[in-house]
């Protein structure tokens, strides 16, 4: 049975780079493309992801910020701050870490649409649940890696496939989008060849611990 098949709770520690890019033509013609990049790190019961950020004074340290008076609240923003998505006794828990202020805000799951997150530990930690890739036909097509094979299914026009690692049990290569080229969802995953030593979500043990309500007007 294939490791997609299998459905595991867990996998091989990995570091990656995922490159995002999306593009949509609209009714009046108009292309429209996004592209960002994230780098996540995966250990046993840890998903670690960080936007990369452009080198600006703001992705720095607090002596790069300006200074903000007591009386203003700090604005929250789940999409600059790290995501450390954790899993404790079969419980996800969901947090994000800033770092320049060395707190660590915790996000109950009541807002976890707000964030963006839909609570699915699978979908943090493989980025695709394995048991949706078994639901994907396989198909014969010739792979560039070793071991990943190709899962892909097509309806109403539109299609989604995946390109599966079976021995690194991430997906490669995730797209969708419709026969026409109108619309084009790509996400590609790049393994690191090493792994890093330092696990940020140790260190943030030390930091003040915020809630999500803590942000909220």
């Amino acid at each position: 049975m294939s490791a997609a098949h299998a459905a595991p709770a867990q996998g091989p520690d990995l570091d990656l780079a995922i490159h995002y890019y999306s593009r949509v033509v609209t009714p009046e013609g108009v292309l429209r493309e996004s592209r960002y990049q994230e780098r996540m790190m995966r250990r046993a019961d840890h998903v670690w992801t960080a936007r990369v950020l452009p080198d600006t004074p703001a992705a720095h340290g607090a002596d790069a910020a300006p200074a903000r008076h007591e009386h203003e609240r700090k604005h929250f923003n789940h999409v600059m701050l790290p995501r450390h998505v954790l899993r404790s006794n079969g419980q996800v828990r969901l947090e994000y870490v800033d770092l320049r202020e060395r707190e660590v805000v915790s996000i109950p799951s009541s807002e976890y649409e707000n964030v963006n997150f839909d609570g699915s530990w699978a979908n943090a930690f493989f980025l695709v649940d394995p048991k949706l890739v078994a639901a994907l036909p396989l198909v014969h097509r010739a792979s560039p890696v070793a071991g990943a094979h190709w899962h892909e299914a097509s309806k109403g026009g539109g299609y989604q496939r995946v390109l599966w690692d079976e021995k690194r049990m991430i997906p490669l290569l995730i797209e969708k989008g419709d026969a026409a080229g109108r619309t084009l969802e790509r996400i590609e995953i790049v393994p690191e060849p090493t792994l890093a030593k330092a696990l940020p979500w140790a260190g943030a043990r030390a930091y003040a611990q915020k809630e999500y309500a803590d942000f909220l007007d």
